[in-house]
């Protein structure tokens, strides 16, 4: 495969975007050995702040991320963009401690306000650093390039599934295991596999 990253770096905007956007491929990734670290900017719930903490650890175990892997911030909820460059300090910091290889953003074209500013932003920070994939939310966008899929495993899937499952205080119609499993199943028509997730290159270092 051409992106074959020792070092992965997931900007998760909310505690549960990282599973629900790149599940699978974190997966598959710690499960080829491959070491995944995920930075969560803002807990996903603007009332209930401990509850998502607790989800997003129990989530990122089961898809097999270490504890010392996983770094969060108290940025407020759908208030990114009044923290802009705190969030860009923030990055140039990570990619000088971590040296990552590939780093998975949002979209740019996610209309969510807190996913643009973590999309631009590192954007911004990582583009002259490391190859950069976009996660695909297709309920956040309306256009989006799928140039580029991840295949993984039955058992990477069901480690999606179980991840998401955590969040019982964020209980949403795409965080169904149903509906995972579909966009799997669609994403994997798309490139004659099982099982896939979609994203697009912003930036590729071959």
């Amino acid at each position: 495969m051409i992106i074959s990253p020792g070092r992965v770096l997931v900007v998760s905007p909310h505690t549960d975007d990282a599973e629900v956007s790149s599940g699978g491929t974190i997966s598959r990734f710690l499960r080829e050995g491959r070491e995944v670290h995920v930075l969560v900017l803002s807990r996903a719930s603007a009332e209930d702040t401990e509850r998502p903490l607790q989800e997003c650890h129990r989530a990122l175990g089961i898809l097999g991320i270490s504890p010392a892997n996983i770094s969060t911030r108290d940025f407020p909820v759908r208030h990114l963009s009044e923290h802009r460059q705190e969030i860009l300090d923030l990055f140039v910091s990570v990619k000088q401690q971590l040296n990552p290889d590939l780093v998975i953003i949002p979209s740019l074209n996610d209309i969510h306000q807190d996913h643009q500013v973590a999309a631009q932003e590192g954007l911004r920070a990582f583009k002259n650093h490391a190859s950069i994939l976009c996660f695909t939310y297709t309920w956040n966008l309306l256009t989006f390039n799928t140039t580029c899929f991840v295949e993984f495993s039955e058992d990477d899937l069901n480690k999606k599934i179980a991840a998401i499952s955590c969040y019982r205080s964020q209980i949403k119609a795409y965080m169904k295991p149903e509906i995972t499993r579909a966009l799997a199943l669609a994403q994997g028509v798309t490139i004659s596999v099982q099982y896939a997730e979609a994203f697009e290159v912003a930036r590729l270092m071959v």
